[in-house]
């Protein structure tokens, strides 16, 4: 069975209730469960597929919000584990009126960084399973170790590695180690996700097309281009690629839209016969872009991310009927 095993944090958003100010300004928060690789699992699993979310949570209510959230969704928790050494990791957020957000972060550490390399000897993988991580959880910690156990893990298994670098400066202590750490990571997965906003900052290179080419380096195959509303372009190493234009939709909030276009992606390659992630993007590449931009269009019309995230018939029932 065709799997997709999310590494890193899984976190509790607080969403302002208020739009246009700045987070100190900020009086009232509505509690979201959110963090990239939970939002992924969540996306992929509403969308058909089968996920597991693996990280750490702190002995607290925080942590079993997230568990009953996740949980209820169908998300499989067999490889997620509990900590009383430190908290489950809080964000809070701030909202302009175009939805563009602003982060303060409450994980010196939190549980997730706490989890440790040796727990990825309990995880059994195989040939199918797709793994899906972002930065968040690379900077030094022992989860930072642990993404590189599972990740050679997968790899020797057979298996896809998918990264989806979703820059969040304020958690570094400067840019630099931030960009190292993800231009390491990047040649160790075979798809990586970036979008426009992230790109030369992470490459280093201003010209959109020397950027893309930048980022196929060691076992990279794909590159996933995202330009929020303007759609996106999968580039293939032998030169080929497939482009989409987005939806035009009102934005409410755009947290967790990049986390639910890669989930949909990932939705897409767990639930197909076909084995080769490869040559699925290849020859379905179009349709499967058209889904995930839509999927990701319809998070941003609502505030949240995992609240947001449309179910498998509703996606269905919008495009194709």
């Amino acid at each position: 069975m065709k799997r997709l095993l999310a590494i890193g944090e899984a976190l509790i958003d607080f969403i302002p209730d208020t739009t246009d100010a700045k987070l100190k300004e900020v009086n009232g928060f509505t509690r979201q469960v959110g963090g990239a690789p939970c939002n992924v699992a969540c996306t992929a699993t509403k969308l058909g597929g089968h996920a597991e979310m693996i990280t750490q949570l702190g002995d607290d209510a925080f942590g079993e919000a997230i568990i009953d959230t996740i949980e209820a969704i169908g998300v499989h928790t067999n490889y997620l584990r509990i900590t009383d050494e430190a908290n489950t990791a809080l964000a809070f957020v701030s909202l302009t009126k175009e939805g563009e957000r602003d982060f303060s972060f409450y994980r010196k550490p939190s549980a997730d960084m706490l989890y440790q390399p040796e727990y990825v000897d309990d995880i059994k993988v195989n040939e199918d399973d797709v793994l899906h991580f972002c930065s968040v959880d690379l900077i030094e910690s022992p989860m930072k170790h642990a993404h590189t156990a599972l990740i050679n893990k997968v790899k020797n298994a057979g298996g896809t590695v998918v990264f989806d670098p979703n820059v969040r400066l304020p958690l570094w202590s400067n840019e630099n180690d931030a960009k190292e750490t993800i231009q390491s990571f990047i040649p160790k997965a075979h798809i990586v996700k970036i979008s426009d906003e992230e790109l030369s900052f992470v490459t280093g290179y201003e010209d959109e097309q020397q950027a893309i080419q930048s980022l196929f380096t060691g076992d990279v195959e794909a590159v996933i281009y995202t330009q929020g509303a303007h759609g996106a372009t999968i580039y293939f190493k032998d030169g080929h690629s497939i482009q989409q234009q987005g939806f035009k939709v009102e934005v409410k909030d755009t947290t967790g839209a990049g986390d639910a276009f890669i989930g949909a992606i990932i939705s897409q390659l767990i639930t197909s016969q076909e084995t080769d992630v490869i040559k699925l993007l290849k020859e379905q590449g179009e349709a499967i872009l058209e889904f995930s931009n839509f999927v990701a269009a319809s998070v941003t019309t609502k505030y949240g991310a995992i609240e947001s995230i449309p179910t498998l018939k509703e996606v269905e029932q919008a495009l194709y009927q």
